[in-house]
């Protein structure tokens, strides 16, 4: 039993070195591992080309933002105990977006992180005033069903926005809505990494706290858990690391959903830091294969990575909905 465990726990660590290996090599030009190899001791040719310029900063900046999509859709799913919370489908991840297109469009020169935070954070108190009930407590559906709306209505104040840009500054935009990491550099890399690992490690520190949220609102309570100003701070966190990705490499769409659950399957893991390790990982599997199959697939046209994430994630949001209501959560 312990054996077979440990096999599945190093699963998710393999396919992401091979995910990763495969995202370096592959492309319209192929590299073998060979050259990816003389590249990396010699610094020299095309295998030192595509780690340094071209696909090694592709590939670090995709490991570290669907990592953080992983880690935000796991928090939310497992603070508002429903597979459906996740900041794409609560409406933050657009939110994120809306700000980056409106200080592209009226010319605001700020960090597109710092941007992205606050157009995220402007999203969730909108969500949480929209879905308030007074006197009684927020059912996680009542939010799920707000976030839509309010996304709906970003994604479409962003397209708007995107009319009063240059043609050739307007077609970019349009493609990083979609969720491209088409020319990263490595100061991506470290928009992504440094504080994202901030925010994780936080996250780490008060994972006890997070456990006793799982319980539920009452039984927390009970163990003298300050209930609303947690999850405040855990949805402010949550919501952080979705814009450090949608900075990154747009809104890509159904990541954050889709992560926790392969994540437990893949691992087994069943405890708090383990299910967050693991989304953290499918995460980042889910988008650096998806981004490289795009880029890949079709001779002479690159697509976004989210054209290939909406692929797979509009399917498993149907069937998340149609298990929620036969299961009457819905």
């Amino acid at each position: 039993m312990t054996g077979g465990m440990t096999a599945r726990a190093a699963l998710l660590p393999l396919l992401l070195i091979a995910a990763a290996m495969l995202g370096l090599a592959w492309g319209q030009i192929t590299v073998g591992p060979a050259a990816l190899w003389h590249g990396a001791v010699s610094g020299e040719g095309m295998g030192a080309a595509m780690l340094s310029t071209f696909r090694g900063p592709r590939v670090a900046t995709a490991l570290g933002a669907g990592a953080a999509l992983g880690i935000a859709g796991g928090l939310f799913q497992t603070l508002f105990r429903n597979p459906l919370a996740s900041p794409d489908i609560l409406g933050f991840d657009s939110g994120a977006a809306l700000a980056v297109v409106a200080a592209t469009a009226f010319g605001l020169i700020a960090p597109m992180s710092l941007v992205a935070a606050a157009g995220g954070l402007a999203s969730a108190a909108l969500v949480g005033v929209a879905s308030y009930r007074r006197g009684h407590a927020t059912p996680p559906l009542t939010m799920i069903l707000v976030g839509l709306g309010i996304g709906f209505m970003t994604s479409a104040l962003a397209t708007f926005l995107m009319t009063l840009l240059p043609s050739n500054e307007a077609g970019e935009a349009q493609r990083w809505m979609t969720g491209s990491l088409a020319a990263r550099s490595w100061d991506h890399v470290a928009r992504i990494w440094i504080p994202g690992a901030l925010l994780a490690a936080a996250l780490l520190v008060r994972i006890r706290l997070l456990g006793a949220l799982e319980l539920g609102s009452d039984l927390a309570a009970g163990l003298g858990v300050g209930v609303a100003a947690a999850r405040r701070g855990f949805v402010a966190a949550g919501v952080l690391l979705a814009a450090l990705a949608v900075a990154v490499a747009g809104p890509v769409p159904f990541v954050a959903l889709m992560s926790a659950p392969l994540g437990a399957r893949l691992t087994g893991a069943r405890g708090l830091v383990g299910r967050m390790l693991a989304a953290a990982g499918a995460g980042a599997l889910i988008l650096t294969l998806s981004d490289t199959i795009a880029r890949s697939a079709l001779t002479g046209t690159e697509l976004p990575a989210g054209v290939l994430t909406g692929l797979l994630g509009a399917p498993y949001l149907l069937w998340r909905l149609s298990r929620e209501m036969e299961g009457g959560g819905l």
